[in-house]
């Protein structure tokens, strides 16, 4: 009976409510930490340990993490952070670079068929519609394939088939954009239709577009590092994350399981800190989205 009442009273529905925002909270703190952590060991590594990354020690090669090696050492002796905070340096470059490439491209490609619509719409969408088809992975081999090893060819193949969402979340909005009442204001008012794209339907849909982008950097490194496995992204002698856990197959058949471990780490860590980031973010931008998360 007390829980009936409860719910009639909607004492039910606020504690449901006031849970899942203390675990929005709790999840958004340690996205933020996280992301924190991260950062800091790019930026401080480096200068605080006073090694070469690409020192090599066969005396010292496939160490267990100790004091002298927090994260060990790999196959020839190199002191493992320093390679994984290396490799995570290159590998947020490349993901960074190729995300605000493949935004700015989706964004306009989007932004252009929303607002001409007609067979303009048509035609361009059937056409992202084609290149979704195929898998990412595929694609990205094939050009990366027509150039030599290195970063921005990696960012190239990456942004040329990563910006297709992109152009659907922008289009979407656009289009939504179009059916309110100051567009309609704006038209009738005498605005050309640039006029209106560019003064009213771009700034409407840059939060979504920042926000695909945002999610669309940890989404570039995992592509980064698939390319870097297979022996087609970055430079074997590159400390990129990829190169690394490549590099570390054969210590894992042997046993040794901190070169793979640590790497890996690398990759999964940053990529949940901006998952928790933009979750936050697309709920704060979305109301709708955010009201229904709180029932």
């Amino acid at each position: 009976m007390a829980d009936l009442a409860a719910e009639k009273t909607g004492t039910g529905w606020r504690s449901r409510s006031g849970d899942r925002r203390s675990t929005r909270t709790l999840r958004l703190r340690t996205s933020a930490a996280l992301l924190t952590v991260t950062v800091l060991a790019v930026l401080l590594v480096p200068p605080l340990v006073q090694l070469d990354q690409q020192a090599v020690d066969l005396a010292a090669k496939l160490r267990a993490p100790s004091p002298a090696h927090p994260f060990g050492t790999d196959d020839v002796g190199r002191d493992l952070l320093l390679r994984c905070v290396y490799g995570l340096r290159v590998s947020l470059l490349v993901g960074v670079a190729a995300a605000l490439t493949a935004t700015v491209v989706g964004t306009a490609v989007g932004a252009a068929a929303g607002a001409l619509g007609g067979w303009v719409d048509r035609g361009v969408m059937r056409g992202v519609d084609a290149l979704s088809s195929v898998p990412h992975l595929l694609m990205g081999i094939f050009i990366v394939a027509m150039f030599r090893p290195g970063v921005w060819p990696v960012v190239a193949s990456v942004a040329l088939t990563h910006w297709l969402s992109t152009a659907r979340i922008v289009r979407a909005e656009v289009l939504s954009l179009r059916a309110r009442p100051h567009i309609d204001a704006a038209v009738s008012g005498g605005a050309s239709r640039w006029r209106v794209t560019v003064r009213h339907l771009l700034p409407g849909v840059l939060p979504q577009a920042a926000l695909a982008a945002v999610l669309m950097v940890p989404h570039a490194m995992w592509h980064e590092s698939a390319l870097s496995f297979l022996g087609l992204g970055l430079p074997t002698h590159t400390a990129s994350l990829g190169n690394l856990v490549q590099e570390a197959r054969g210590s894992l058949l042997a046993g040794q399981w901190w070169p793979t471990l640590f790497p890996g780490l690398f990759i999964i860590v940053p990529t949940l800190a901006v998952a928790g980031l933009a979750g936050a973010w697309r709920e704060r931008i979305n109301p709708r989205s955010r009201s229904e998360l709180m029932l």
